[in-house]
Protein backbone atom coordinates (compact mmCIF):
# COMPACT_ATOMS: atom_id res chain seq x y z
CA UNK A 1 0.00 0.00 0.00
CA UNK A 2 1.54 3.39 -0.96
CA UNK A 3 2.05 5.93 1.81
CA UNK A 4 2.08 9.72 1.57
CA UNK A 5 3.81 12.42 3.61
CA UNK A 6 1.68 13.71 6.47
CA UNK A 7 2.92 17.27 5.88
CA UNK A 8 3.19 17.81 2.12
CA UNK A 9 1.34 14.78 0.72
CA UNK A 10 4.19 13.53 -1.47
CA UNK A 11 4.60 9.75 -1.97
CA UNK A 12 6.91 8.10 0.57
CA UNK A 13 9.46 5.95 -1.21
CA UNK A 14 12.73 6.50 0.69
CA UNK A 15 13.14 4.00 3.53
CA UNK A 16 15.25 5.00 6.55
CA UNK A 17 15.06 1.89 8.77
CA UNK A 18 12.94 -1.24 9.18
CA UNK A 19 12.50 -2.63 12.71
CA UNK A 20 10.09 -5.38 11.70
CA UNK A 21 6.48 -5.86 12.84
CA UNK A 22 5.84 -4.84 16.44
CA UNK A 23 2.90 -4.18 18.76
CA UNK A 24 2.35 -0.63 20.04
CA UNK A 25 5.06 0.01 22.63
CA UNK A 26 2.72 1.16 25.39
CA UNK A 27 0.18 -1.66 24.95
CA UNK A 28 1.07 -3.48 28.18
CA UNK A 29 -0.82 -6.72 28.70
CA UNK A 30 -2.65 -8.23 31.65
CA UNK A 31 -2.03 -11.96 32.24
CA UNK A 32 -5.55 -12.65 30.96
CA UNK A 33 -4.79 -10.96 27.63
CA UNK A 34 -2.08 -13.49 26.81
CA UNK A 35 -4.82 -15.82 25.60
CA UNK A 36 -5.94 -13.25 23.01
CA UNK A 37 -4.39 -12.30 19.65
CA UNK A 38 -1.83 -9.49 19.78
CA UNK A 39 -1.89 -6.96 16.94
CA UNK A 40 1.39 -5.90 15.38
CA UNK A 41 2.12 -3.24 12.77
CA UNK A 42 5.08 -2.51 10.49
CA UNK A 43 7.72 -0.38 12.17
CA UNK A 44 9.34 1.02 9.05
CA UNK A 45 10.40 4.68 8.88
CA UNK A 46 10.53 6.77 5.70
CA UNK A 47 11.90 10.19 4.83
CA UNK A 48 9.94 12.45 2.49
CA UNK A 49 12.07 13.42 -0.47
CA UNK A 50 10.11 16.67 -0.90
CA UNK A 51 9.86 18.26 2.56
CA UNK A 52 12.28 15.92 4.41
CA UNK A 53 9.93 15.03 7.24
CA UNK A 54 11.10 11.68 8.67
CA UNK A 55 8.00 9.70 9.55
CA UNK A 56 6.25 6.46 10.33
CA UNK A 57 3.02 5.87 8.40
CA UNK A 58 -0.06 5.96 10.66
CA UNK A 59 -0.72 2.22 10.77
CA UNK A 60 -2.68 2.65 14.02
CA UNK A 61 -5.02 5.56 14.80
CA UNK A 62 -4.17 7.84 17.71
CA UNK A 63 -7.17 6.69 19.75
CA UNK A 64 -5.96 3.08 19.39
CA UNK A 65 -2.55 4.01 20.82
CA UNK A 66 -3.48 6.60 23.45
CA UNK A 67 -6.14 4.57 25.21
CA UNK A 68 -7.98 5.39 28.48
CA UNK A 69 -5.62 3.11 30.45
CA UNK A 70 -2.45 4.55 28.85
CA UNK A 71 0.31 3.47 31.24
CA UNK A 72 2.84 6.31 30.93
CA UNK A 73 2.72 8.76 33.84
CA UNK A 74 5.22 11.62 33.50
CA UNK A 75 5.53 12.20 37.25
CA UNK A 76 7.16 8.77 37.70
CA UNK A 77 10.46 10.38 36.73
CA UNK A 78 11.75 12.80 39.36
CA UNK A 79 14.30 14.24 36.92
CA UNK A 80 11.54 14.98 34.39
CA UNK A 81 9.49 16.80 37.05
CA UNK A 82 12.56 18.83 37.99
CA UNK A 83 13.04 19.66 34.30
CA UNK A 84 9.42 20.85 34.12
CA UNK A 85 9.78 23.01 37.24
CA UNK A 86 12.91 24.69 35.86
CA UNK A 87 11.04 25.41 32.63
CA UNK A 88 8.11 27.00 34.48
CA UNK A 89 10.47 29.17 36.54
CA UNK A 90 12.20 30.41 33.38
CA UNK A 91 9.00 30.87 31.36
CA UNK A 92 7.29 32.88 34.10
CA UNK A 93 10.24 35.29 34.14
CA UNK A 94 10.74 35.34 30.37
CA UNK A 95 7.09 36.05 29.55
CA UNK A 96 6.14 37.96 32.72
CA UNK A 97 3.35 35.51 33.43
CA UNK A 98 0.99 36.22 36.30
CA UNK A 99 -2.62 35.93 37.52
CA UNK A 100 -3.81 37.70 34.36
CA UNK A 101 -2.18 35.10 32.08
CA UNK A 102 -3.32 31.75 30.74
CA UNK A 103 -1.04 28.74 30.23
CA UNK A 104 -2.33 25.78 28.21
CA UNK A 105 -0.41 22.53 28.00
CA UNK A 106 -1.11 20.05 25.20
CA UNK A 107 -0.67 16.40 26.21
CA UNK A 108 -0.47 17.52 29.83
CA UNK A 109 -0.40 13.93 31.11
CA UNK A 110 -0.75 13.73 34.91
CA UNK A 111 -0.11 17.41 35.62
CA UNK A 112 3.65 16.97 36.00
CA UNK A 113 4.25 20.52 34.62
CA UNK A 114 1.04 22.44 35.26
CA UNK A 115 1.30 21.71 38.99
CA UNK A 116 4.16 24.23 39.07
CA UNK A 117 2.13 26.79 37.11
CA UNK A 118 -0.76 26.31 39.52
CA UNK A 119 1.55 26.79 42.53
CA UNK A 120 2.30 30.28 41.20
CA UNK A 121 -1.42 31.15 41.01
CA UNK A 122 -1.28 31.40 37.22
CA UNK A 123 -4.47 30.18 35.47
CA UNK A 124 -3.82 27.02 33.49
CA UNK A 125 -5.56 24.32 31.48
CA UNK A 126 -4.43 20.83 30.51
CA UNK A 127 -5.45 19.04 27.32
CA UNK A 128 -4.93 15.28 27.76
CA UNK A 129 -6.79 12.58 25.83
CA UNK A 130 -5.93 9.61 28.08
CA UNK A 131 -8.38 9.14 30.95
CA UNK A 132 -6.05 7.68 33.58
CA UNK A 133 -3.48 10.46 33.37
CA UNK A 134 -6.14 13.18 33.06
CA UNK A 135 -7.77 11.90 36.25
CA UNK A 136 -4.41 12.00 38.03
CA UNK A 137 -4.05 15.65 36.99
CA UNK A 138 -7.53 16.49 38.24
CA UNK A 139 -6.64 14.91 41.57
CA UNK A 140 -3.98 17.64 41.81
CA UNK A 141 -6.64 20.28 41.19
CA UNK A 142 -5.64 20.94 37.56
CA UNK A 143 -8.49 21.57 35.12
CA UNK A 144 -8.01 19.03 32.33
CA UNK A 145 -9.97 18.35 29.13
CA UNK A 146 -9.95 14.76 27.83
CA UNK A 147 -9.69 15.65 24.15
CA UNK A 148 -7.29 15.32 21.24
CA UNK A 149 -6.02 18.76 20.22
CA UNK A 150 -6.36 20.45 16.85
CA UNK A 151 -7.93 23.49 15.20
CA UNK A 152 -11.47 22.48 16.16
CA UNK A 153 -10.69 22.32 19.88
CA UNK A 154 -8.52 25.46 19.75
CA UNK A 155 -11.50 27.41 18.42
CA UNK A 156 -13.45 26.53 21.57
CA UNK A 157 -10.81 27.78 24.01
CA UNK A 158 -9.76 31.14 25.42
CA UNK A 159 -6.57 32.49 23.80
CA UNK A 160 -3.39 31.63 25.69
CA UNK A 161 -0.26 33.58 26.59
CA UNK A 162 1.80 30.40 26.63
CA UNK A 163 1.10 27.07 24.94
CA UNK A 164 3.34 24.21 26.06
CA UNK A 165 3.69 21.03 23.99
CA UNK A 166 6.31 18.70 25.44
CA UNK A 167 7.02 15.47 23.57
CA UNK A 168 3.72 15.50 21.71
CA UNK A 169 4.43 16.98 18.27
CA UNK A 170 5.96 13.65 17.24
CA UNK A 171 2.84 11.86 18.50
CA UNK A 172 0.20 13.50 16.29
CA UNK A 173 -0.81 11.92 12.97
CA UNK A 174 -2.19 15.20 11.55
CA UNK A 175 0.77 17.42 12.28
CA UNK A 176 -0.53 20.29 10.12
CA UNK A 177 -3.81 20.47 12.04
CA UNK A 178 -2.00 20.31 15.38
CA UNK A 179 0.35 23.21 14.58
CA UNK A 180 -2.50 25.21 13.05
CA UNK A 181 -4.37 24.64 16.31
CA UNK A 182 -1.47 26.16 18.24
CA UNK A 183 -1.60 29.20 15.96
CA UNK A 184 -5.35 29.49 16.57
CA UNK A 185 -4.91 29.21 20.35
CA UNK A 186 -2.10 31.77 20.78
CA UNK A 187 -2.76 35.39 21.65
CA UNK A 188 -1.28 37.90 19.14
CA UNK A 189 1.85 38.26 21.30
CA UNK A 190 1.68 34.76 22.78
CA UNK A 191 4.43 32.17 22.74
CA UNK A 192 4.44 28.43 22.18
CA UNK A 193 7.15 26.16 23.57
CA UNK A 194 7.51 22.80 21.85
CA UNK A 195 9.95 20.16 23.08
CA UNK A 196 10.74 17.20 20.85
CA UNK A 197 13.60 14.74 20.39
CA UNK A 198 16.05 16.08 17.82
CA UNK A 199 16.46 13.99 14.68
CA UNK A 200 20.10 15.05 14.52
CA UNK A 201 20.76 13.42 17.92
CA UNK A 202 18.69 10.34 17.08
CA UNK A 203 20.92 9.58 14.10
CA UNK A 204 24.20 10.53 15.79
CA UNK A 205 23.38 8.46 18.89
CA UNK A 206 21.97 5.40 17.10
CA UNK A 207 18.73 5.94 19.00
CA UNK A 208 16.63 3.59 16.88
CA UNK A 209 14.78 2.43 20.00
CA UNK A 210 12.98 5.79 20.17
CA UNK A 211 11.12 4.69 17.04
CA UNK A 212 7.69 3.30 17.90
CA UNK A 213 4.15 3.62 16.65
CA UNK A 214 3.21 6.45 19.01
CA UNK A 215 6.01 8.49 17.39
CA UNK A 216 4.62 9.32 13.97
CA UNK A 217 7.31 11.95 13.17
CA UNK A 218 11.06 12.43 13.83
CA UNK A 219 11.81 16.11 13.75
CA UNK A 220 14.51 18.54 12.75
CA UNK A 221 14.33 22.27 13.39
CA UNK A 222 14.24 22.97 9.66
CA UNK A 223 11.18 20.76 9.18
CA UNK A 224 9.40 22.24 12.22
CA UNK A 225 10.16 25.71 10.87
CA UNK A 226 8.61 24.71 7.52
CA UNK A 227 5.47 23.25 9.13
CA UNK A 228 5.11 26.26 11.43
CA UNK A 229 5.36 28.69 8.52
CA UNK A 230 2.44 26.91 6.86
CA UNK A 231 0.35 27.76 9.94
CA UNK A 232 1.46 31.40 10.11
CA UNK A 233 3.98 30.81 12.91
CA UNK A 234 7.69 31.58 13.10
CA UNK A 235 10.52 29.93 15.03
CA UNK A 236 12.05 32.71 17.13
CA UNK A 237 14.30 30.78 19.52
CA UNK A 238 15.57 27.27 20.17
CA UNK A 239 17.33 25.60 23.07
CA UNK A 240 19.29 22.35 22.85
CA UNK A 241 18.43 20.08 25.78
CA UNK A 242 19.93 16.81 27.07
CA UNK A 243 16.50 15.22 27.69
CA UNK A 244 15.53 12.04 25.82
CA UNK A 245 19.02 11.68 24.41
CA UNK A 246 19.01 15.18 22.94
CA UNK A 247 15.97 17.36 22.39
CA UNK A 248 15.03 20.80 21.11
CA UNK A 249 12.87 23.35 22.88
CA UNK A 250 11.46 25.39 20.02
CA UNK A 251 9.81 28.76 20.69
CA UNK A 252 7.13 29.88 18.24
CA UNK A 253 5.24 33.14 17.75
CA UNK A 254 2.90 34.53 15.15
CA UNK A 255 4.89 35.64 12.12
CA UNK A 256 6.20 39.19 12.55
CA UNK A 257 5.77 39.23 16.35
CA UNK A 258 9.50 38.80 17.14
CA UNK A 259 12.88 38.35 15.50
CA UNK A 260 14.71 34.99 15.67
CA UNK A 261 17.72 34.63 17.95
CA UNK A 262 21.17 33.57 16.82
CA UNK A 263 20.49 30.13 18.29
CA UNK A 264 18.02 29.39 15.49
CA UNK A 265 20.63 29.99 12.80
CA UNK A 266 23.18 27.92 14.76
CA UNK A 267 20.99 24.81 14.99
CA UNK A 268 19.90 25.13 11.36
CA UNK A 269 23.57 25.32 10.35
CA UNK A 270 24.37 22.16 12.34
CA UNK A 271 21.52 20.32 10.62
CA UNK A 272 22.71 21.49 7.21
CA UNK A 273 26.26 20.36 8.01
CA UNK A 274 24.91 16.90 8.93
CA UNK A 275 23.07 16.77 5.60
CA UNK A 276 19.68 16.02 7.15
CA UNK A 277 18.01 16.99 3.91
CA UNK A 278 20.07 14.53 1.88
CA UNK A 279 19.74 10.75 1.68
CA UNK A 280 23.38 10.35 2.75
CA UNK A 281 22.45 11.28 6.33
CA UNK A 282 20.43 8.06 6.69
CA UNK A 283 22.87 5.65 5.08
CA UNK A 284 24.12 3.00 7.50
CA UNK A 285 21.44 3.60 10.16
CA UNK A 286 19.97 0.11 9.63
CA UNK A 287 23.38 -1.51 9.97
CA UNK A 288 24.18 0.38 13.19
CA UNK A 289 20.87 -0.71 14.69
CA UNK A 290 21.63 -4.32 13.80
CA UNK A 291 25.08 -4.06 15.43
CA UNK A 292 23.51 -2.79 18.67
CA UNK A 293 20.95 -5.62 18.57
CA UNK A 294 23.65 -8.23 18.10
CA UNK A 295 25.73 -6.74 20.94
CA UNK A 296 22.80 -7.01 23.33
CA UNK A 297 22.02 -10.59 22.32
CA UNK A 298 25.65 -11.62 22.75
CA UNK A 299 25.74 -10.07 26.25
CA UNK A 300 22.54 -11.80 27.40
CA UNK A 301 23.52 -15.16 25.91
CA UNK A 302 26.96 -15.04 27.55
CA UNK A 303 25.38 -14.09 30.89
CA UNK A 304 23.07 -17.09 30.55
CA UNK A 305 26.03 -19.39 29.85
CA UNK A 306 27.90 -18.00 32.84
CA UNK A 307 24.95 -18.47 35.18
CA UNK A 308 24.59 -14.74 35.77
CA UNK A 309 21.10 -13.32 36.37
CA UNK A 310 20.25 -10.21 34.35
CA UNK A 311 17.02 -8.28 34.90
CA UNK A 312 15.76 -5.17 33.17
CA UNK A 313 15.00 -1.81 34.70
CA UNK A 314 12.47 0.68 33.35
CA UNK A 315 9.54 -0.65 31.33
CA UNK A 316 9.88 2.19 28.85
CA UNK A 317 8.37 2.31 25.38
CA UNK A 318 11.85 2.58 23.88
CA UNK A 319 12.81 -0.60 25.71
CA UNK A 320 9.93 -2.45 24.09
CA UNK A 321 11.13 -1.42 20.63
CA UNK A 322 14.61 -2.71 21.47
CA UNK A 323 13.48 -6.01 23.01
CA UNK A 324 11.06 -6.81 20.20
CA UNK A 325 13.55 -5.87 17.48
CA UNK A 326 16.13 -8.16 19.12
CA UNK A 327 13.59 -10.95 19.70
CA UNK A 328 14.38 -11.08 23.43
CA UNK A 329 11.99 -13.03 25.64
CA UNK A 330 11.76 -14.03 29.30
CA UNK A 331 14.31 -16.85 28.91
CA UNK A 332 17.05 -14.22 28.53
CA UNK A 333 15.47 -11.40 30.53
CA UNK A 334 13.05 -12.88 33.12
CA UNK A 335 11.70 -9.57 34.41
CA UNK A 336 11.78 -5.78 34.05
CA UNK A 337 11.28 -3.60 37.13
CA UNK A 338 9.42 -0.30 37.01
CA UNK A 339 8.37 2.20 39.66
CA UNK A 340 5.01 2.90 37.99
CA UNK A 341 2.19 0.94 39.69
CA UNK A 342 0.25 1.22 36.40
CA UNK A 343 2.77 -1.17 34.78
CA UNK A 344 3.53 -3.57 37.63
CA UNK A 345 1.89 -6.98 37.31
CA UNK A 346 1.53 -6.57 33.55
CA UNK A 347 3.59 -7.97 30.71
CA UNK A 348 5.57 -6.10 28.10
CA UNK A 349 3.95 -6.02 24.66
CA UNK A 350 5.43 -8.50 22.23
CA UNK A 351 8.09 -9.98 24.48
CA UNK A 352 5.61 -10.81 27.30
CA UNK A 353 8.32 -10.23 29.91
CA UNK A 354 6.75 -9.63 33.35
CA UNK A 355 6.89 -6.13 34.85
CA UNK A 356 7.86 -6.33 38.52
CA UNK A 357 8.27 -3.80 41.31
CA UNK A 358 11.69 -2.52 42.44
CA UNK A 359 11.17 -4.46 45.69
CA UNK A 360 10.68 -7.69 43.75
CA UNK A 361 13.81 -6.91 41.75
CA UNK A 362 15.88 -6.44 44.92
CA UNK A 363 14.60 -9.75 46.29
CA UNK A 364 15.89 -11.56 43.19
CA UNK A 365 19.42 -10.13 43.68
CA UNK A 366 20.37 -9.81 40.00
CA UNK A 367 24.00 -9.75 38.92
CA UNK A 368 23.36 -6.95 36.41
CA UNK A 369 20.56 -4.63 35.30
CA UNK A 370 19.80 -3.84 31.67
CA UNK A 371 18.65 -0.19 31.80
CA UNK A 372 16.09 0.27 29.04
CA UNK A 373 15.44 4.05 29.49
CA UNK A 374 19.12 4.85 28.93
CA UNK A 375 18.29 8.57 28.83
CA UNK A 376 17.65 8.37 32.62
CA UNK A 377 20.96 6.68 33.43
CA UNK A 378 22.21 9.55 35.64
CA UNK A 379 19.01 9.46 37.70
CA UNK A 380 19.11 5.67 37.94
CA UNK A 381 22.72 5.60 39.12
CA UNK A 382 21.50 7.46 42.20
CA UNK A 383 18.49 5.17 42.67
CA UNK A 384 20.33 1.89 42.08
CA UNK A 385 23.68 2.03 43.91
CA UNK A 386 25.70 -1.16 43.96
CA UNK A 387 24.27 -2.63 40.74
CA UNK A 388 26.12 -3.25 37.51
CA UNK A 389 24.15 -1.15 35.02
CA UNK A 390 24.19 -2.01 31.32
CA UNK A 391 22.93 0.12 28.44
CA UNK A 392 22.71 -0.74 24.74
CA UNK A 393 22.42 2.62 22.96
CA UNK A 394 24.47 3.71 21.05
CA UNK A 395 26.34 0.48 21.81
CA UNK A 396 26.74 -1.92 24.75
CA UNK A 397 28.16 -0.20 27.83
CA UNK A 398 28.71 -1.36 31.41
CA UNK A 399 28.50 1.11 34.29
Amino acid sequence: MPHHCRHCGSPLTQEVIDLGHQPPSNAYLSPEQLALPEITYPLKVFVCGSCWLVQLPAHAAADELFTPDYAYFSSTSSSWCAHAERFVDAAVERLALGPQSLVVELASNDGYLLQYVQQRDIPCLGIEPTAATAQAARAKGITTLERFFGVALAAELEPADLVVANNVLAHVPDINDFVAGIARLLKPQGRASIECPHLLRLLAGNQFDTIYHEHYSYLSLQVVQRIAAGAGLAVVDVEELPTHGGSLRIWLTHQGAAQPTAAVASVLAAEAAAGLETLEAYAGFQQRAEAAKHGLLEFLLQAKRDGRRVLGYGAAAKGNTLLNYAGIRADLLPGVADRAPSKQGKLLPGSHIPVISPEQLAAQAPDALLVLPWNLIDELRQQLPGYELVTTIPELRHD
